[in-house]
């Protein structure tokens, strides 16, 4: 079984950390989002957008343009980054056969599932970037320390 986000959730998630660690008053670049999280440059500013919609990030145009946190990363939910850049990816099919369950009914496993989804995104709306970015530096002391 295999847990994936798209490539633009996951740049998203990314870039948001990036912001996050963002130590100092000056917006971080695209160019060092991309940069510092292994982003492909040219994906950064579409991506930047989705936040920018979200009302998670602002931006700056200009010499010393970039992006910035417009909320505090323990109010921005890990599940609403990965809306804002791929939407609502509930599973709204049956996962034996991928269509929708039988007009008879639900199939023999459709509640098993649809809770274990419930209890995935009931995580990620409860977990927050603070909290990641605090269990990466948490995880890092651990590592180096």
């Amino acid at each position: 079984m295999r847990l994936e986000l798209t490539r633009r959730a996951d740049y998203g998630v990314r870039a948001m950390l990036a912001l996050a660690r963002h130590k100092g008053d000056e917006p971080l670049s695209a160019a060092r989002i991309a940069e510092s999280m292994a982003i492909p440059p040219r994906f950064v500013g579409q991506v930047m957008g989705d936040l920018l919609a979200a009302g998670f990030v602002e931006a700056r145009t200009g010499r010393s343009g970039g992006y910035r946190l417009c909320k505090g990363p323990a109010e921005i939910s890990i599940l609403s980054i990965v809306e804002a850049t791929e939407g609502d990816n509930r599973r709204r099919v049956c996962v034996l056969r991928n269509a929708p369950c039988s007009v008879e009914g639900q199939c023999d496993v459709h509640s098993i599932f649809q809770a274990a989804q419930d209890a995935l995104i009931d995580r990620l709306s409860s977990s927050t970037l603070a909290m990641a970015v605090s269990h990466e530096a948490s995880r890092r002391h651990v590592t180096t320390g």
